[in-house]
């Protein structure tokens, strides 16, 4: 199965995506989305909404991924990430996309182990999983590849 995994940001959206049977996972593209912070919100989620439309007309992916939204203490930033997350899950299902959904603990539980892992520990377990193509001076790319991930082992699993 070919996962998009989403890692939103208004600056800059992480993406990944992966061929994976749920125990093995290849990296297909990962990349970031970087939008102009003097632009407005509607024009940074305009550029993030194409961006995802371009990876998804190159890469074809067969299902999509994005981290559920936390409880952050800064509500003007959660806010901007909620706008971002709309913007990819309308993305998602103008390409008639499922859109898995997953907490930031399901995340790293699925590929470092446990769900407290410090991000230098995911970002380890992604150049594990995935091998020296693991974009670990990306960190949003590389967050969205342990998204897609999650998605990909979840789904295997349940299928088993």
């Amino acid at each position: 199965m070919r996962v998009l995994g989403i890692d939103c940001g208004m600056e800059r959206t992480g993406y990944g995506v992966i061929d994976s049977d749920g125990r093995r996972h290849v990296i297909v593209a990962a990349g970031t989305i970087r939008t102009n912070t003097r632009h407005s919100i509607a024009t940074r989620l305009g550029v993030i909404a194409a961006g995802l439309r371009e990876v998804i007309a190159v890469h074809h992916p067969e299902a999509a991924a994005v981290e559920e939204v936390f409880h952050a203490v800064n509500t003007k930033s959660a806010l901007k990430l909620a706008h971002v997350r709309g913007a990819a899950m309308l993305v998602l299902a103008e390409s008639s996309l499922d859109c898995g959904e997953y907490s930031a603990l399901l995340i790293k539980q699925s590929v470092v182990g446990h769900g407290r892992a410090e991000k230098q520990q995911v970002q380890y377990m992604i150049r594990s999983l995935l091998g020296k193509g693991a974009p670990l001076k990306e960190p949003d790319a590389c967050d969205a590849l342990a998204v897609a991930i999650c998605h990909a082992t979840v789904k295997a699993r349940a299928v088993a």
